[in-house]
């Protein structure tokens, strides 16, 4: 099992628009699939993130983890969340059971920075994907506020998309 983190980032740096969403839902190339997720998603069998990214995800139009696992790190179980979602406070414990219920497929890693520094820093983190996007927000949330600046990154690969972004792909280091 490898947890894969994938981050849209705009070209001046920033994972969120001004008012807090993620900077893709503003590209007009987005759309179902777009910017590489349905291939990175077809090798997941499950999705980690943070409480504060999984709450909207229950008002969409659209379940969008449909034949995915879904684990959360958060406080309590948010109502309305699905039975099958699992939810714990723990990354440690969290972690273990998201590891415990695998079959040996990737898990994606979604979630701001901080969810994503949480499970770097357990050293649980694999694989950096940024899908730098071909335009500019001018304010918003950094990755880069969270992220230990002593991460060591390995570059990948890299490649065009349609619309313009590009993909940047780093293996982690702790």
């Amino acid at each position: 099992m490898r947890i894969l983190a994938r981050q849209c980032v705009t070209a001046d740096g920033y994972v969120t628009t001004p008012d807090g969403w993620p900077p893709q839902v503003i590209d007009p190339a987005h759309g179902p699939g777009s910017h590489g997720i349905r291939e990175f998603i077809a090798g997941c069998e499950a999705v980690v993130m943070g409480r504060t990214t999984f709450e909207p995800a229950l008002t969409a139009d659209r379940w969008p983890w449909p034949d995915l696992k879904v684990f959360v790190l958060g406080s309590h179980r948010t109502p309305g969340a699905p039975d099958d979602v699992v939810f714990d406070s723990d990354p440690v414990r969290l972690l273990e059971r998201l590891r415990a219920d695998n079959s040996g497929r990737d898990v994606h890693l979604v979630g701001g920075p901080s969810t994503i520094e949480t499970f770097r820093a357990l050293g649980a983190v694999d694989r950096l994907e940024l899908v730098v996007l071909p335009f500019m927000v001018g304010a918003g949330m950094r990755l880069t506020e969270s992220l230990d600046p002593a991460t060591t990154l390995t570059y990948e690969s890299s490649r065009g998309l349609p619309g313009g972004s590009v993909e940047i792909v780093y293996s982690l280091r702790a």
